[in-house]
C-alpha cells in the first residue's frame, strides 16, 4: 500500500571522541562482493538482521529491495556499525568506473581502505590504479578475499595475484579451511596457530590438527618476517633470525602499528553468506586501522585563498566539514552527507557554505551549474543514515560522518565552516567528463522542468557538466560513460519527472574558401517612397590557418560612400556567421571591398549590409568552399601492454600520433591529434581497449579541412 510517511527514524548514541571512530572505504570492481560484505558485517554486529531490519525493528529497505541494491551499486552509501566499542563508518563505493566521483568522495571521507577482491575474478586494472592512488597519499589498506564459497574460488592464486599487482607487504593473516564438500568451514590463524571454526554456524576456537601445522609453516614464517621488517624495534629481526620465538603479543602490536602506518597490508578471507571471517575482519578494522586522530586534516585557506595554519582533528577546534555526497529524498528534499574534519557540528547552528571550484581548478572547470558560491545556511537535524533509515544524533564530532537535510545550496565538494570564521578546503580532484551526450526534452511539458532537474543533478554529481552549445544549439551532458548516462537519465525521469531523449551529437564545423574568388552583391528594392539601393564588389582570399578575418577597403573615387563601408563589413561578418555552403561559420579569409554603387536617396546602412552579405555568398559560388572540422589534442596514459592497441585505434580514427614517452613504471603517455567527430565515444572505446587501465585528456587544437566524402554529408544539413 502506498504511503506518504517518511522512512523509519531511530536514535543512536552520539560518538563523543574521535578515537572511537573508524572511517573505512570499500574499493573493488563490480561483482567483487563489496555490498554483500557490508551486509554481512552489519549482520555480524547485530546492526541489522538477515531480514534487513535495524536493531529497533524498522526495515532498512536499501538492504532488502533489488532496485535499491542496484542503485547502491552506482552510488556511494554509508553503513555505520559498532564493534568492540568502536563506531565503524563503512563507505561502500561503486565498482563501475563511470562513478569515480562517488569513489573519490569515499576516499576523501575515509581514513583507511578495504580492497575487496573476488577469489574467482582476481584484480582488474582499475583496482590496481586505485591501489596506486591510495599509496600516493599513504592510506592504510587491507585486502579482503570474497566469494570463497564459489566452485572456482582459489584463495592461494588470488593472494599471489594481489602480491604481484599490489607489491610488497601484502600477506595473509589467516588461511581458509574447507569442509568435506569443499565449502569454507573455518580459518587457520597464522600468528595464533588457532583454528576458528565456523562449520556449525557459530565461531568456535580450537587447536589445529597436528597435520595442519607443517602445511602453514611457510606462510607463517613469511608473515612474521613481514611484520618484523616493519617493526620499530630493529632488534626483532636479529632475534627472529637467531631462532628466538617472538611473543605473540609483540607480533600483534607491531602488526597493528604497521597496518595503521600504511606499510603492511593484511589479507583476510571471508565468506559473506556464512559469516566466516567477519569477526577477524572487524578486529583488523577496529584495532589495526587508524582513527581520525591519526589522519591529517586537509589544508585550508580563508575565502580569499590565503593559507591558514594546519588544523587538527579536535572536537573543540574550528568547525571544518565537507560535503562528500548529495542526494535527493522524495520526503525531505536534498540530503548532504558530511565528513567533519574539525570541531563539532550541532543541529540548529548557522554555518557558512563555500563552493570555490574555480579558485582551485580554474574558471569553468566544473562547468555550467557549478558556479562559485558563499552562503549561510542553518543546520537542521543530524542523522546517521543506514539505507533509508535516518537515525537521529545530537551532534557530530570531528572525525565522524553525518547526514544533514535541507542544505539548499550545498553541493558535493563544498566546505562548511562557522559563519564567524569561514574556511575553504580544496575539493578532491575529479577527472573531466569526456563522453558527450546531446539531449532534448521528450515533450513540451518536460521543457519547463528540465532546467530544474538538471540543476539538481549537477549539485549531486561533480563529474556531470552541462553545455549549451551556442553554435550547434544543443544541450550537451558531459558524462563519464554509458552507465553514467543511463543513471542520469533514469534519475531525471523517475526522481524529477523529466523525460528526455538522446539525439545525435553535432560538432562545431567551420567553412573557408579554398582559393581566391570575386563576388558581386546587388541589393535594389523599390516599393514606393524611399527604396533600397546598394551594390558592392569584393575579392575574397583564404588566409593561413588561425589568421581570423581581415577586411580591406580599396574603394576609389567614392563609389561606395565612406559612411557605408563599415556597413559592408558588418554584412560580410553577418554572412560569415551564417555560412556560405553548409550553414557553418566562415573563418580565415580576407575580404577586400574594391568597388560599388550608391544612390543619393535610397542607399542606407541596411542596404549595404545586405549587399555585403550577398557579395560574399556570390563569391562562394565561384570558389571551392572547404569544410573544416575541429581537431583535438589528446593525451592517453596507458599501460605498456596496451600501447600498440591504442595507437592502432587512433590511426583508425584519422589520428596523427605525435609521440610517446614512458611515464613511471609500466606506463606510456601517447600524444595525438584526432578529429573531434572521431572521438565522441572515445571514453567508452578506450576503456574497452585498455581493460580499464587508460585515461585521457582532450583539448581543442584547431580546425582542419575535412575529407571531401565526409564534407559532402554536411553541406546540406548544418
Amino acid at each position: 500500500m502506498a504511503t506518504n510517511a517518511p522512512p523509519g527514524v531511530s536514535r543512536v548514541t552520539t560518538v563523543e571522541a574521535p578515537d572511537k571512530i573508524r572511517n573505512v572505504v570499500l574499493v573493488g570492481h563490480t561483482g567483487s562482493g563489496k555490498t554483500t560484505l557490508v551486509e554481512a558485517l552489519l549482520v555480524a554486529t547485530g546492526t541489522i538482521t538477515r531480514a534487513g531490519r535495524v536493531e529497533d525493528g524498522s526495515t532498512v529497505s536499501d538492504w532488502d529491495e533489488a532496485e535499491h541494491r542496484q542503485q547502491r551499486s552506482v552510488s556511494l552509501s554509508l553503513a555505520p556499525l559498532v564493534s568492540n566499542g568502536i563506531k565503524v563508518n563503512l563507505l561502500d563505493t561503486p565498482g563501475y568506473a563511470d562513478f569515480v566521483a562517488d569513489l573519490r568522495a569515499g576516499l576523501r571521507a575515509a581514513d583507511a581502505a578495504l580492497f575487496v577482491v573476488s577469489a574467482v575474478d582476481g584484480v582488474d586494472g582499475s583496482t590496481r590504479l586505485l591501489w596506486e592512488e591510495c599509496a600516493a597519499v599513504g592510506m592504510p589498506r587491507a585486502v579482503v578475499v570474497t566469494k570463497l564459497d564459489h566452485a572456482r574460488a582459489d584463495f592461494d592464486e588470488t593472494v599471489a595475484i594481489c602480491q604481484r599487482v599490489f607489491g610488497d607487504g601484502v600477506l595473509p593473516l589467516y588461511l581458509p579451511m574447507a569442509a568435506d564438500d569443499g565449502s569454507p568451514a573455518g580459518l587457520l590463524g597464522l600468528l595464533s596457530q588457532q583454528v576458528y571454526d565456523y562449520s556449525t554456524g557459530t565461531r568456535v576456537i580450537r587447536a589445529p590438527e597436528p597435520e595442519h601445522l607443517p602445511l602453514v609453516a611457510g606462510a607463517r614464517s613469511a608473515l612474521i618476517e613481514g611484520i618484523i621488517s616493519e617493526s620499530e624495534d630493529e632488534s626483532l629481526m636479529d632475534r627472529y633470525l637467531g631462532g628466538e620465538e617472538i611473543e605473540f603479543a609483540t607480533l600483534v602490536e607491531d602488526l597493528e602499528k604497521a597496518v595503521a602506518r600504511g606499510t603492511f597490508y593484511p589479507v583476510l578471507a571471508v565468506s559473506a553468506p556464512t559469516g566466516l571471517g567477519m569477526t577477524e575482519l572487524l578486529g583488523v578494522i577496529t584495532a589495526g586501522f587508524p582513527s581520525p586522530l591519526e589522519h591529517h586534516v586537509p589544508p585550508v585557506t580563508d575565502l580569499a585563498g590565503k593559507p591558514r595554519g594546519p588544523l587538527a582533528c579536535d572536537v573543540a577546534g574550528p568547525l571544518l566539514a565537507e560535503v562528500v555526497k548529495t542526494t535527493t529524498d522524495p520526503y525531505v528534499g536534498r540530503i548532504s552527507l558530511l565528513r567533519v574534519f574539525s570541531g563539532t557540528l550541532r543541529p540548529d547552528s548557522v554555518v557558512h557554505v563555500s563552493g570555490h571550484a574555480s579558485t582551485f581548478f580554474g574558471e569553468g572547470h566544473r562547468g555550467q551549474g557549478h558556479e562559485d558560491h558563499d552562503v549561510e545556511e542553518r543546520i537542521a537535524a543530524l542523522s546517521s543514515p543506514l539505507g533509508k533509515t535516518q537515525r537521529t544524533v545530537s551532534a557530530c564530532v570531528a572525525g565522524d560522518i553525518v547526514a544533514v537535510a535541507k542544505l539548499t545550496r550545498a553541493e558535493t565538494g563544498d566546505t562548511l565552516s562557522s559563519k564567524e570564521d569561514p574556511l575553504l578546503m580544496e575539493p578532491w580532484m575529479m577527472p573531466d567528463p569526456l563522453l558527450p551526450v546531446a539531449v532534448v526534452a521528450h515533450a513540451k511539458a518536460d521543457e519547463d522542468r528540465l532546467s530544474q532537474g538538471l540543476a539538481r543533478l549537477v549539485a549531486e554529481d561533480p563529474t556531470l557538466r552541462l553545455e549549451n552549445n551556442p553554435e550547434t544549439h544543443q544541450l550537451i551532458l558531459w558524462t563519464m560513460g554509458e552507465a553514467h548516462v543511463d543513471v542520469l537519465l533514469d534519475r531525471l525521469r523517475n526522481r524529477y519527472g523529466v523525460a528526455v531523449d538522446s539525439v545525435s551529437l553535432r560538432v562545431s564545423l567551420r567553412e573557408t574558401f579554398g582559393g581566391p574568388a570575386k563576388g558581386h552583391g546587388r541589393h535594389v528594392k523599390q516599393s514606393g517612397g524611399h527604396g533600397q539601393f546598394a551594390v558592392c564588389d569584393v575579392e575574397v582570399e583564404p588566409l593561413p590557418q588561425g589568421s581570423g578575418f581581415e577586411f580591406v577597403d580599396k574603394v576609389v573615387g567614392g563609389s561606395v560612400p565612406r559612411q557605408f563601408i563599415p556597413s559592408v563589413e558588418k554584412g560580410v561578418r553577418t554572412q560569415m556567421e551564417r555560412g556560405v555552403a553548409g550553414g557553418y561559420p566562415v573563418i580565415d579569409i580576407r575580404v577586400t571591398l574594391v568597388d560599388g554603387k550608391a544612390h543619393s536617396v535610397d542607399s542606407s546602412d541596411m542596404a549595404f549590409q545586405a549587399a555585403g552579405a550577398l557579395a560574399l555568398k556570390d563569391a562562394a559560388q565561384s570558389s571551392t568552399v572547404l569544410m573544416l572540422e575541429p581537431v583535438d589534442e589528446i593525451s592517453v596514459l596507458v599501460a605498456d601492454e596496451y600501447v600498440g592497441g591504442v595507437m592502432s585505434d587512433l590511426s583508425g580514427r584519422r589520428g596523427r600520433v605525435g609521440g610517446t614517452e614512458p611515464v613511471g613504471a609500466g606506463r606510456t603517455l601517447i600524444r595525438a591529434e584526432v578529429p573531434q567527430v572521431e572521438i565522441t565515444r572515445y571514453a567508452i572505446d578506450l576503456r574497452s581497449i585498455s581493460h580499464g587501465t587508460a585515461t585521457f585528456t582532450r583539448s581543442y587544437l584547431r580546425h582542419d579541412p575535412m575529407p571531401p566524402a565526409l564534407a559532402a554529408k554536411h553541406h546540406s544539413e548544418p
